[in-house]
């Protein structure tokens, strides 16, 4: 058995969101294009007497320790698959904001996942891997993939999609979370007796991944979930503001929020709009990626 295993695992950022209407089990189909950035957590596992899991970072005191973390959840699952004693000690090295719509959650049980198989020596398949995570939640099976896909169903069902170059980001973090079912809970109230067209991926978004357009991506970027978003937290719209008005081609929530992602030009932008949204007053802090980044891999 290994010593110690590390995986680092991206967060991502949602360049399109297409929200359906709520199903009979509650969930909402989606067409979700995921785009994995370079905003890491690392997740070790070591062997321990039990099931163990700590956690290190900006706001880990928010990021809970016992079996709802869905690092604790994936390691369960896998040793329930294999006949195995869950006994890991699992440490997250945060660095993707909590309850910030960049699935940094989701990262973290995919990454656990990886660096349980591989301290246990389970030898499961990529399939077997990303079934566990599909049963984990809808974000977790992207925190293993990476790069660029479109999620169906209510998002575990990927498809990879081609990106043709290198997209700069900056990523504004707010004070505090928002919850995910509250905010589809107000997507559903806000389209109450309206029609929801059935979510599908938009060509011109696809168009400009392949080709590398961040001019046309900006123009493509959309999130359904985003008017619901600012319902419950109207402040966001002062942030999206204060990052198009430092020079940001686009904004949007990220996800459920209430991240809020800036699509920039180039790197010196990115720094500048970085420096530019803290100074407004409109969020807690910002940090830069760039895209796509690999899903989940020990280090």
């Amino acid at each position: 058995m290994t010593a110690a295993v590390t995986v680092r695992v991206p967060a991502k950022v949602n360049v399109q969101l297409a929200v359906g209407a709520a199903r009979a089990d509650g969930f909402h189909d989606l067409a979700n294009v995921f785009l994995a950035v370079g905003l890491y957590d690392e997740v070790t596992a070591t062997p321990a007497d039990e099931l163990r899991i700590t956690c290190s970072g900006p706001d880990a005191a928010q990021v809970p320790l016992d079996a709802t973390n869905l690092a604790a959840r994936a390691a369960l699952a896998l040793a329930e698959r294999y006949g195995i004693d869950p006994a890991v000690h699992l440490h997250i090295a945060k660095d993707i904001p909590v309850a910030g719509g960049m699935a940094g959650g989701s990262a973290d049980g995919a990454a656990a996942l990886v660096a349980c198989d591989a301290l246990w020596g389970t030898g499961a398949s990529r399939d077997e891997l990303l079934a566990i995570c599909a049963e984990l939640g809808s974000d977790v099976p992207f925190s293993l993939v990476g790069g660029a896909a479109l999620g169906t169903g209510r998002g575990e069902k990927l498809t990879p999609i081609e990106v043709g170059g290198t997209f700069h980001w900056v990523f504004a973090v707010a004070d505090g979370g928002l919850s995910t079912p509250a905010v589809y809970g107000e997507f559903d109230r806000l389209t109450a007796g309206a029609e929801v067209p059935e979510p599908t991926a938009s060509p011109a978004l696809l168009a400009a991944l392949r080709s590398g357009d961040s001019g046309a991506l900006a123009e493509a970027l959309s999130n359904d979930l985003q008017p619901a978003a600012l319902s419950l937290r109207p402040s966001l719209a002062d942030t999206l503001a204060a990052g198009t008005e430092a020079g940001a081609l686009a904004a949007l929530v990220s996800g459920s929020g209430p991240t809020t992602a800036f699509l920039v030009a180039d790197e010196e932008t990115a720094e500048k709009v970085a420096a530019a949204l803290p100074a407004s007053g409109t969020c807690r802090n910002a940090r830069v990626a760039a895209s796509p980044a690999p899903g989940a891999q020990a280090i």
